[in-house]
């Protein structure tokens, strides 16, 4: 019995080494985690259970039989993030370079049945130099079944993909498809073809970086959530998330204790909005100060910086939140910031996470850029995703409220459940001197004329009330009791249930 056991120990023991001590080495040297200490930051203290451990590869083309290693470059298994279930596989660059086979593919494909089975989230950490080229077409399967899973998963339980290292040619799908996707600058990359392909067919000379870094999709193309320094900042940002999230579909978020006054007033609101109109303020003020214990985890944060979305807990409970963001194209929507809303609002109404919308828009953002890239259509994402909503919405308009952008953002005409204004909200077609000038276009060369026609305009339409004379708003509230009135309302709202019409699926105007 003992020769067995020290056996067992030996046959861990190298499972446990990866590549081997000077792969391991090199790993560190960059500055990176091995797949195994990255799952002991991600995960609470002895909580990981493995699966496959001793599974290798099958492939004998290549000399590749005499080349097996336990594990086949990715560790699966389930464990704990703050006492709560989760499914994870981590790939291990050390081996074959983190490279995909098919029964590495297999591994992967495992955890994620469990994971929809047992209804827990599925956390990917990827590191692989993508499909394993001695497997060929089998690879390429294995890839295909992950695909398959993440699309069936998809509004089921939530999937968070943190890439670690290369993500390159068909490893990039999966992430695609998850619901989150963080990565690591200077030491990750996403992209379809590398920067050697790219000059060969269009002649464009681009680094790895610049081509598929954390900056690039932070900022540029929105593939990526987030991104931060180092794998450790990475995995702790991945287990804050976590708290927000439900189990799955058939779950609510997490509740959380509070320690924060539930009447809390910020009169430091009061004076918010500036007495000009078009001058800018911040939104994220207004978020934190509405937030339980002023913590508040945003999403995006360097793409289409015009709107807010993210994560705060009102009562201990998860709440999102979109908010226009007046400093930036004076918080107008446009192409970018539609998408990146009508996403996250589709997310939390998968996972029956309510919705605080906080409204400063002028409206959708003019322009031949904007109309040739689809404004139209883009636009009626964010319209559809709150449209179909069924989750609790509570919505604030503190300033601007016009046109097709007060309608749509969470208005309640598409089933806001509270709309709330603060006494400084403007909801009109369009502002006061674009609407006169259309109005009186006849009149124009008659400047006093105009001037006060356009204050006479303002006194009527530029404020909450004839809103509130129809209905369409719910209250007119002081900014400094924002807190309470949006918690109270949250409070009242958690025994919804609203059921959109049978359908196989809609269709989002993709």
């Amino acid at each position: 019995m003992k020769e067995i056991l020290k056996q067992l120990e030996a046959k861990r023991a190298e499972a446990r080494s990866g590549g081997g001590t000077s792969r391991v080495k090199a790993q560190h040297l960059k500055g990176k985690l091995t797949a195994r200490e990255r799952l002991e930051v991600l995960l609470d203290e002895n909580s990981f259970e493995e699966f496959d451990m001793f599974v290798s590869h099958r492939c004998v083309d290549f000399d590749m039989a005499s080349n097996k290693i336990p594990g086949d470059g990715v560790i699966t298994g389930w464990g704990k993030i703050n006492g709560r279930l989760v499914y994870v596989f981590s790939q291990d660059f050390t081996v074959f370079g983190g490279s995909l086979s098919e029964t590495h593919a297999k591994k992967i494909c495992k955890v994620m049945d469990m994971a929809m089975q047992n209804g827990a989230p599925i956390i990917g950490l990827n590191d692989s130099g993508g499909a394993r080229i001695q497997e060929g077409v089998a690879s390429l399967a294995g890839y295909a079944e992950v695909f398959k899973r993440n699309i069936l998963a998809s509004g089921v339980v939530p999937q968070i993909s943190v890439i670690m290292g290369p993500c390159a040619g068909g490893a990039v799908y999966s992430p695609a498809i998850t619901d989150f996707i963080f990565m690591v600058r200077n030491s990750s990359y996403m992209f379809v073809t590398g920067p050697e392909v790219v000059k060969t067919v269009t002649n464009e000379i681009v680094t790895a970086e610049e081509l598929g870094g954390a900056n690039t999709h932070t900022t540029r193309s929105s593939v990526a959530d987030g991104a931060f320094d180092n794998d450790i900042e990475t995995l702790r940002a991945i287990r804050r998330l976590y708290s927000f999230l439900p189990l799955s579909n058939r779950e609510k978020p997490p509740v959380l204790i509070s320690f924060d006054n539930v009447d809390r007033v910020e009169t430091s609101l009061d004076t918010l909005i500036p007495d000009n109109p078009n001058s800018p303020y911040d939104m994220r003020e207004l978020i934190i100060k509405i937030a339980d214990e002023y913590d508040f985890f945003e999403l995006q944060e360097d793409f289409a910086k015009n709107i807010i979305i993210g994560f705060i807990r009102l009562e201990g409970y998860s709440i999102g939140v979109v908010a226009n963001q007046p400093l930036t194209l004076a918080g107008c929507l446009d192409i970018d910031s539609s998408k990146k809303a009508a996403r996250f609002v589709r997310f939390c109404d998968a996972f029956e996470i309510p919705l605080l919308t906080l409204v400063d828009v002028p409206g959708f953002l003019p322009g031949v850029a904007q109309e040739y890239g689809g404004v139209i259509k883009h636009g009626a994402k964010l319209l559809f995703a709150y449209g179909e909503a069924t989750v609790p919405k509570v919505t604030v308009i503190t300033r601007k409220a016009y046109g097709g952008a007060y309608d749509v953002m969470s208005s309640k005409h598409l089933r806001g459940d509270f709309n709330y204004a603060w006494p400084t909200a403007e909801i009109a077609v369009m502002g006061a001197k674009g609407a006169v000038e259309i109005i009186y276009r006849s009149e124009l060369s008659d400047k006093n004329k105009i001037n006060r026609l356009t204050n006479s305009y303002e006194e009527r339409f530029a404020n909450p009330f004839v809103a509130a004379e129809q209905g369409f708003i719910d209250d007119i509230i002081m900014p400094r009791s924002t807190r309470k009135r949006v918690l109270q309302a949250f409070g009242s709202l958690r025994g919804k249930k609203v059921i959109n019409p049978w359908k196989k699926h809609d269709n989002i105007p993709l």
